[in-house]
């Protein structure tokens, strides 16, 4: 039980519980700790596929520009593989054309989910000006680098292959 004041229960508390979730039940510890067996696999496989998508996409006209610190070409690359060992498992791309070119690439993907999460053994993408950064204004969004075209695609375990083909197709959209 916790206890406070309307607005301590409401300003902080229930923004917690909504974004963590009360508590885990002992199925779900199970589940998740199953799901830690395999996840240094699951990433790296994930990684090579982004770094891949991100070796593909080079140049790509329908792009502003394709963001992975894994990349050579990427201007931090040297840091992030220092820290990291890895470019990571998320690739962000800057569709031309805007929100609108950005939602005609998302709605052309067949195999790639739509979604406000990152960090699946699925390949999903989301529009952060839309979803996740929606409340910063312009000036912040701008100053982070969240353009109208930018969406985030977190690979997941499927064949790197098809993932790099549907990329492409829905970039044919555009």
């Amino acid at each position: 039980m916790i206890l406070g004041t309307r607005e301590f229960i409401r300003k902080t508390v229930e923004p917690y519980m909504k974004h963590t979730g009360g508590a885990m039940s002992p199925f779900t510890a199970w589940v998740l700790l199953k799901g830690l067996e395999t996840l240094d696999l699951r990433v790296r496989a994930q990684a090579a596929t982004a770094l891949a998508l991100a070796q593909a996409l080079e140049g790509h006209a329908r792009l502003e520009r394709a963001i992975y610190p894994g990349h050579p070409a990427h201007p931090q690359h040297a840091l992030a593989m220092r820290q990291m060992g890895g470019g990571g498992t998320v690739v962000a791309l800057d569709i031309r054309g805007g929100q609108a070119g950005a939602f005609r690439f998302l709605d052309a993907l067949k195999i790639v989910l739509i979604s406000n999460n990152l960090g699946d053994a699925k390949s999903i993408i989301t529009h952060p000006a839309t979803t996740t950064h929606q409340r910063l204004s312009d000036e912040r969004k701008t100053a982070l680098g969240i353009t109208p075209g930018l969406v985030r695609l977190s690979l997941g375990i499927e064949d790197t292959g098809d993932l790099i083909a549907d990329v492409m197709q829905a970039l044919d959209a555009v």
